[in-house]
């Protein structure tokens, strides 16, 4: 039974469209320049060598291509890829039982790998560094340890989080990689590689238009760009062009920085409730109505990028972008264009 939870082929499956929209060799991979040289390097050397490839944490924000890219290191190596997740995986035995059913330099994947219980990590350290798996047989005094030999894998770790990771379970990775967030340019490159996929007539200006309010997340674009299809088809669209992608996006409420409803809200919360902060997260995340973790995994990342919010020791504090972007008076604007009329009127 426990096998049968963590198996990789038991577990959900990417959306079919998803799946197909994702790219499958690092050639095709748009983005990430250093990060894509690095890791064909690090491939074609294991190769070489006819080893397993050493142990990969992937992290940075979500949406990003984490998992596309277990599944290119996957298809470069020519290995199977096993894929579950640290909520998946809730005892010791789910992991043995995932460990001895890999197949020599197979790919373990891991999502959300800083979510795996303490009493799980403690068994990988062995698994990692020896390829052994330690296991107790029976209770009590007659309790016995039983050594396994695991063939020799490559876990691929993807984190939001890298922060919650345990020091003993990072270093264990050979190979470190920040996936960030990605340039307009490449993001439209993206959008027009989808659009070619799902036969989408999307012109250049469109697909700009997309990528500039994309947040940097390629997730985020391909999703907008089925939305504006499906506008599209029910307008009787033949081509999707700037225009198009406005209104659509309009209806969308996704504005010219990318920011949503949400964001607009966490923004004027801060603003209108706050004074423009100091203002804790948690405070913040329930005069907004949204989960703390939601905030600050999700939205908070982003706001900070664009120079919206910023992070303090007493709390998240609205920049002047934030009030220029809603359109609210920054405090002490409104009595200083009362005084410098009230001077010109003197003058008069």
């Amino acid at each position: 039974m426990e096998e049968r939870i963590v198996s990789a082929v038991d577990l959900p499956q990417e959306k079919e469209a998803e799946s197909s929209l994702r790219p499958h060799s690092l050639r095709e991979f748009v983005g990430q320049k250093q990060l894509k040289e690095n890791l064909q390097v690090f491939i074609e050397a294991a190769c070489r060598r006819r080893e397993a490839l050493d142990h990969v944490l992937l992290y940075g924000p979500p949406g990003l291509g984490k998992t596309t890219l277990a599944h290119i290191i996957s298809k470069e190596m020519g290995v199977r890829l096993y894929p579950t997740s640290g909520p998946a995986i809730e005892r010791a035995g789910d992991m043995a039982a995932v460990l001895t059913n890999l197949e020599p330099d197979g790919v373990l994947f891991v999502d959300e790998i800083h979510r795996l219980p303490r009493v799980v990590e403690e068994i990988l350290y062995p698994a990692l560094e020896d390829f052994n798996l330690d296991i107790m047989i029976g209770k009590g005094p007659g309790a016995r340890s039983l050594r396994i030999d695991l063939p020799p894998f490559t876990l691929v770790g993807a984190t939001t989080r890298a922060g919650l990771i345990s020091m003993p379970l990072r270093d264990r990775f050979g190979i470190i990689l920040r996936v960030d967030y990605y340039p307009v340019e490449d993001l439209r490159q993206i959008v027009l590689r989808a659009a070619r996929l799902l036969e989408i007539e999307l012109s250049e200006e469109g697909a700009m238009e997309i990528a500039g309010r994309s947040r940097g997340t390629p997730r985020i674009a391909t999703r907008l760009l089925r939305r504006i299809r499906d506008f599209a088809e029910v307008s009787g669209a033949a081509s999707v062009d700037r225009d198009l992608v406005r209104s659509s996006l309009q209806r969308l409420d996704v504005d010219e920085a990318g920011l949503d409803k949400v964001d607009r809200i966490i923004l004027d919360t801060v603003i209108r409730k706050f004074q423009g902060g100091p203002v804790g997260l948690e405070t913040l995340a329930a005069a907004s109505r949204e989960e703390s973790g939601t905030v600050e995994d999700v939205y908070e990342p982003y706001l900070l990028q664009m120079g919206f919010l910023q992070r303090t020791p007493r709390g998240r504090v609205a920049t002047p972008l934030a009030y220029a972007h809603l359109g609210i008076p920054l405090p002490g604007e409104k009595e200083k264009r009362q005084r410098n009329l009230f001077a010109g009127d003197d003058q008069e």
